[in-house]
């Protein structure tokens, strides 16, 4: 199982058998997490450290779990209360951080590219928990393995990604990476949040979801990212759930066995019925969320591997 790069700052850089190499590693750890001794040695004497510079639940709790259960040596930095608070830049950052040699860096930043430039300036392993608008790898890869999980494969379905697409690094990572697993990918949404530039990921685009939600196999919500908008982009979030949020009626339109995907976190009642959210023979939320925790310990594992060969 071979997986030939340093870093994992986007899913642009992977191929095929890249994507396939940490899936099906994935699955691996799947088993080992329904276990009731859910502990491996493959960081075994490597250190990890969190970097968010934006607040995050699922993520980092996800990571941290993940490095822990692989046995490295976890370290969660306070980024709010940090010294880049206190004028510091991000490259004298990266140059303390080399002084404390950390074998993997997982960073979330609020502005795109400041996680590939960080990777730039570091000795270690860099993972992308989500920079700007720009990409979030690992949320790409849960998705997927979630999506193969339910469907058997991860090829030749129809996939409709609905909402906050203008604004959303889930959106862009997924757009690439199902494009590459050659998928159809519908995106829905108003015009304000879906512009027509996404046509050049090869996307069919929609501003109607009753038509753009027919025979899809996939329905991808996604979430109002309003601390990024800066302006009128929908007239209200009543409105917006009356055109765009997914109900029991909206989704009769898709595939009888069509699953239903939220990266989280969820507003109900705005992107999502409640309910819908909760079915459980639907959605697929809460697989989402333990698929996250083995797709961090399949990609560390495999930067772990070339570190060492490297060493």
């Amino acid at each position: 199982m071979r997986f030939a790069h340093r870093h994992l700052l986007g899913i642009e850089h992977l191929s095929q058998s890249d994507i396939t190499a940490i899936l099906d590693l994935a699955e691996k750890y799947v088993d080992l997490n329904r276990q009731s001794t859910k502990h491996s040695d493959v960081l075994s004497g490597l250190t990890q450290i969190n970097m968010f510079f934006e607040n995050s639940t699922r993520t980092q709790a996800s990571f941290e779990l993940a490095g822990k259960r692989l046995g490295a040596d976890v370290m969660n930095m306070a980024m709010q209360a940090s010294s880049i608070k206190k004028g510091e830049t991000l490259i004298d950052t990266a140059m303390t951080l080399n002084a404390m040699h950390p074998d993997l860096l997982v960073v979330r930043h609020p502005h795109s590219g400041a996680v590939d430039l960080l990777a730039q300036k570091v000795n270690c392993a860099v993972l992308n928990a989500g920079d700007g608008k720009h990409e979030h790898p690992t949320q790409a890869l849960l998705d997927a393995l979630t999506i193969r999980r339910a469907k058997g494969r991860l090829h030749r379905l129809n996939i409709a990604i609905c909402g906050d697409v203008a604004h959303s690094r889930v959106a862009r990572s997924n757009l690439i990476l199902l494009g590459k697993m050659e998928n159809r990918i519908r995106l829905i949404g108003p015009p304000t949040l879906v512009p027509s530039t996404f046509a050049e990921f090869g996307a069919e685009i929609y501003d109607d979801m009753n038509e753009g939600l027919q025979d899809v196999d996939v329905v991808m919500m996604l979430r109002l990212q309003k601390e990024r908008m800066d302006g009128g982009f929908i007239p209200s979030e009543r409105e917006y759930y009356h055109r765009y949020g997914l109900d029991a009626a909206k989704l009769a339109l898709a595939k009888p066995d069509a699953i239903v995907m939220h990266p989280g976190p969820m507003n109900r009642g705005v992107e999502i019925d409640g309910t819908l959210a909760d079915d459980i023979n639907r959605s697929v939320i809460q697989e989402q969320v333990e698929m996250g925790v083995a797709v961090r310990m399949a990609a560390m594992e495999l930067l772990a591997r070339n570190l060492r060969e490297a060493a």
